[in-house]
């Protein structure tokens, strides 16, 4: 298996609920129509497949092996970069969840903050994954040793498999292609 494809292939899946997101916010601007689980489904796909899911391998797998035998460079590219969205990211997520809840409880204006949040998300990931593409994968398939991209392989399939078997990679497929049915066409 190569960990940094199926990373980057993850990242399309990643951009498809991207679009929905937006187009699910945009309905709320648009219409003032929302649906509360739906939104609710998307911050579990954030949690347990973007950021769980793919953002755990990058961090387990791939940033640290990074930082450790490369160095100064991909640190900066690390620590500066990519963990820092990927925390801004998981803000964007607690921040949406209690905005969902404030609008639940009555809270009209709070919607506001449901679509701030989620258009944020999905603006930073946008760019937050292209970076990733463009850059750190690129420089870390060029400057890692070839033992240690072979280490980071065989972690990714022995968690692949895993996850596999909780029928993870499959759940948020069909999740993705039920939301890209409902806003998207």
């Amino acid at each position: 298996m190569d960990g940094i494809a199926l990373m980057v292939e993850e990242h399309k899946l990643i951009k498809r609920m991207l679009k929905v997101m937006r187009k699910a916010s945009y309905i709320l601007m648009k219409e003032d129509r929302y649906d509360d689980q739906d939104f609710r489904k998307m911050i579990d796909f954030v949690r347990n497949y973007a950021d769980a899911h793919h953002h755990g391998k990058e961090e387990d797998f791939l940033f640290n092996r990074m930082i450790s035998e490369i160095g100064g460079v991909a640190e900066k590219l690390v620590r500066n970069g990519m963990l820092v969205e990927h925390d801004l990211g998981r803000l964007h997520m607690k921040q949406l969840e209690e905005a969902l809840n404030k609008v639940k409880s009555g809270d009209e204006e709070a919607k506001l903050d449901v679509i701030a949040n989620a258009v944020s998300y999905t603006d930073l990931l946008t760019r937050h994954i292209d970076k990733e593409d463009k850059v750190a994968y690129t420089f870390a398939q060029k400057e890692l040793k070839s033992d240690t991209i072979d280490m980071i392989n065989e972690d990714c399939g022995r968690f692949e498999e895993k996850q596999k078997d909780k029928g993870v990679q499959d759940r948020y497929l069909k999740l993705v292609e039920e939301f890209e049915e409902k806003y998207l066409s």
